[in-house]
């Protein structure tokens, strides 16, 4: 899990840190700290956060292992399974 704020000091460090480790495959989701959510990079509800919320997955196995479940927005499919369970 990588933190938003932990990629560097200024917006233009963090954005272009955040470009190479998801052009190299490192980052795949992102997740919303406060609520435990996670989600596609490309998710509506995931750009409005702010970005000391803001973490990032390499995949889903790693953001379930650090207890977060599916965002309902843009994984309904996932979101409906964990939420029957």
């Amino acid at each position: 899990m990588i933190k938003h704020v932990d990629l560097g000091k200024s917006k233009s460090c963090r954005k272009s840190k955040l470009a190479s480790l998801i052009r190299h495959g490192e980052v795949r989701l992102a997740g919303y700290s406060k609520g435990k959510i996670y989600g596609l990079l490309s998710c509506s509800s995931g750009k409005r956060m702010k970005i000391e919320n803001r973490v990032f997955f390499r995949d889903e196995d790693e953001a379930l292992a650090n207890d977060y479940r599916p965002c309902g927005n843009c994984l309904k499919d996932k979101y409906s399974i964990w939420k029957n369970q």
